[in-house]
């Protein structure tokens, strides 16, 4: 079968019933020069014409179809929608959260108002592991780096006058995730919305905590449980809901390279599957409720090749590896975000040229969902300024640069094609390794990840000690300068206000039906029932995310890092 059929077969089938779902956002997209832009560009360099003889690298049929394929089909190198940016751009988020819900809030609605698409929240970090504003832990930290969360009122508030049925949430939120999720679909219930159609994510992804970042609470067995508990619940009540953002964003920003980044977060990945598996979940109820999260970082093509690697080994594991059998399941939908570990200090104007640069790899590699970083994040919070500047990064590239009106532009490059191959060839060696040690859990338990890791930051600052790897104005192009930017400060006085609420909140509940239901999360953390739907009840009845986390930490313990 020629190629010229195949493609004929594709637009006969995928595309059409693509098209009758998802208009296009033009009749015709063409250049300045009224050149037509084709929807797909295949390797005779026309779109209606291709022609099964030698044509560069690829030049034979098969090994375009085995590689390459088409967009919205297996295996997914060239994208997951057949249409891509032609029928809706990507979900526009700016991950945002700080101080109080009722000032992220209004950063959530003047984003909205500004064009972004989606919404992203930052939690502070005492909710990031699961304590209350009025734990002593937790005291000089509230509000600081996200938003501080609670109870569901300060949730309540934090959704104020947006409407969670119209919107798509993201929620960086790890080991606590359970009780968040409950805490986002009890304000939904109250808002009069119907769970079945939230659409949103949670990261939801221990295993990195422990390998890079370490916002963990509870040890890698009740972790998993926990997740699995969530793909279960989320499989059978919220349908669209994204049940985890595997995340190699963070393996990135401790110091992987892309290779180190793609591998990793896959065995990963493979991990929470096998987890789902042995808990008795059907591997087509879940998976397409799986999703991604990575780093775009400064090398422009590697960066595209990844994105399009990462795709097509995704698909390859879960058809092969796992037997999925919806093409859903196969589908590699992902986040990205712009690397904060480039972003410098020193000259931090030059951060909006480096964004912009990580942005659009994303873009060219297929990515669902975007976040820009903001110019000055290097030195304090984004000013609603600079965020602004960062989402008009986005919008720019959408609507200005043409882009985004043909799929996978750069496919059959001889540079990305070669850079794709070598980055799925690298990372797929490393999962070998990862196998033989019996997973991604036993090679975190070995520090085995951790090491990689570090050895690869290590190198990467020597390069840039030796200015073997050149950052503007850091280690060349230095200049004496005084920082003018307007900066954002976080109220200190946000902490005795949230402590104010939570006295208020406990004397006015019911402490018998509390002390009820914390035994009741007692009884099902030592059994196999389901946590979910206790964590729901529990947030509706004004049990706080402290009081619940805490309580599980009195039944599972604590997990202690181990030294390498």
């Amino acid at each position: 079968m020629t190629l010229q059929t195949q493609y004929n077969k594709w637009k006969e089938s995928t595309l059409k019933k693509s098209l009758e779902k998802f208009k296009e956002r033009k009749e015709r997209f063409e250049t300045s020069a009224g050149v037509e832009m084709p929807r797909v560009a295949l390797p005779t360099g026309g779109l209606d014409t291709p022609r099964d003889e030698h044509a560069g690298l690829l030049d034979h049929q098969e090994s375009y179809l085995d590689k390459l394929g088409f967009p919205g089909e297996y295996p997914y190198t060239r994208g997951v929608q057949p249409t891509m940016y032609r029928s809706r751009f990507w979900t526009m988020r700016q991950y945002a959260g700080f101080s109080t819900a009722e000032e992220s809030n209004k950063r959530y609605r003047y984003l909205l108002a500004q064009g972004q698409t989606g919404l992203s929240v930052a939690f502070d970090l005492p909710t990031q592991i699961g304590y209350d504003a009025d734990d002593p832990i937790a005291q000089g930290e509230v509000g600081k780096v996200g938003v501080s969360i609670s109870s569901i009122h300060d949730m309540l508030q934090l959704y104020d006058q947006i409407p969670l049925d119209k919107v798509s949430t993201s929620m960086t939120i790890n080991a606590p995730a359970g009780v968040l999720l409950a805490m986002y679909i009890a304000v939904a219930k109250r808002q009069g919305a119907d769970m079945r159609q939230l659409r949103g994510t949670i990261q939801n992804d221990i295993l990195k905590e422990y390998v890079a970042r370490g916002t963990y609470i509870f040890p890698p067995t009740p972790s998993m449980r926990l997740i699995t508990d969530i793909f279960s619940f989320c499989a059978k009540e919220v349908p669209y809901w994204n049940t985890i953002s595997i995340s190699g964003y963070h393996i990135r920003e401790a110091g992987s390279t892309a290779v180190q980044e793609v591998a990793l977060t896959l065995a990963n990945g493979i991990a929470y599957v096998e987890a789902a598996l042995a808990a008795g979940l059907n591997i087509d109820d879940f998976a397409g409720q799986l999703s991604f999260f990575f780093n775009a970082h400064n090398n422009l093509l590697e960066e595209v090749a990844k994105f399009r690697a990462a795709r097509r080994m995704w698909a390859r594991i879960m058809r092969e590896r796992f037997k999925a059998q919806k093409p859903a399941s196969w589908q590699m939908r992902f986040h990205t975000q712009t690397a904060g570990s480039t972003l410098t200090a020193q000259q931090p104007e030059n951060n909006v040229v480096r964004v912009t640069l990580q942005a659009l790899s994303a873009v060219l590699g297929g990515t669902q969902s975007l976040h820009t970083n903001s110019m000055d994040e290097a030195l304090w919070l984004p000013t609603e300024k600079s965020v602004r500047v960062a989402l008009r990064t986005q919008q720019i590239i959408a609507y200005e640069s043409g882009v985004a009106d043909s799929v996978d532009p750069l496919a059959g490059s001889y540079l990305i094609e070669h850079l794709t191959d070598e980055i799925e060839k690298g990372a797929l060696e490393y999962i070998a390794k990862i196998d033989e040690m019996g997973g991604a859990l036993q090679s975190i338990e070995r520090g085995y990840m951790q090491n990689e890791i570090q050895n690869a930051a290590y190198a990467a600052q020597q390069e840039i000690e030796r200015k073997e790897q050149i950052v503007v104005g850091v280690n060349q192009f230095q200049v004496d300068e005084v920082l003018t930017l307007e900066r954002l400060q976080v109220d200190p006085s946000i902490e005795l206000g949230q402590k104010e609420k939570l006295k208020a909140l406990r004397e006015s509940r019911n402490q018998e039906l509390v002390d009820q239901l914390l035994g009741k999360i007692v009884d099902a953390a030592k059994g196999t029932e389901n946590l979910m739907p206790l964590f729901i009840e529990c947030v509706e009845n004004d049990i706080t995310l402290g009081e619940i986390c805490n309580t599980l930490r009195g039944v599972w313990g604590e997990y202690v890092a181990q030294g390498f």
